[in-house]
Parts: structure tokens; sequence; C-alpha cells
């Protein structure tokens, strides 16, 4: 699987999980040069807290169009620290 925005291509894998139709990949297959911190968090009724990241290609920034569980609830343990995508971001 590959996740793309703007022409880049910011992660890619063989080894993602699919929760709810996003495909979670392994935190070392996104390239840590294409993301940063946001502030912004949320909370899934069973996954628990999510925290995001900004995509930025190019100088383009893509606001909170990753997301992520580092502590997640225990029925979501298979998501821990793995990254998905929306907002524009393409998954195939």
């Amino acid at each position: 699987m590959r996740a793309m925005w703007n022409g880049a291509v910011i992660a890619e894998s063989d080894d993602t999980v699919v929760v709810e139709g996003n495909h979670y990949f392994p935190p070392e297959a996104v390239r840590a040069d294409l993301v940063r911190e946001s502030t912004l968090t949320s909370v899934c009724s069973w996954k628990g807290q999510a925290s995001y990241y900004d995509v930025v290609v190019d100088g383009e920034v893509n606001a909170d169009a990753a997301w992520h569980y580092d502590d997640p609830r225990p029925r979501a343990e298979h998501v821990r620290g793995r990254v998905a995508f929306w907002r524009g971001v393409t998954v195939s």
C-alpha cells in the first residue's frame, strides 16, 4: 500500500492494518520528513484518543491529514503507533 499527496509518497508498506476502511501504516513506513505533529486530538469511542500529523509537501500543508493512536484502548491495540491518512491523501 502507498499513501500519496501532492505527488509525494508519504508512506509505503505491505504491512498495513485495515480498520473501518482505513489502512494503518507502521510508523517506520512513514516519511518523517513529510509529517509534523499537529495540536489536534480526537476521541474514538472504541479506539481511544487520536493524535494528528500535518502532511507537508513542497511547502504545502495538509493540516491534520494523518492520525495515530499512541495509547489505544485494549480492543484497538493492533493499531498502536500506526498511522492512517485522510483529507485528500490517496491510499492505494
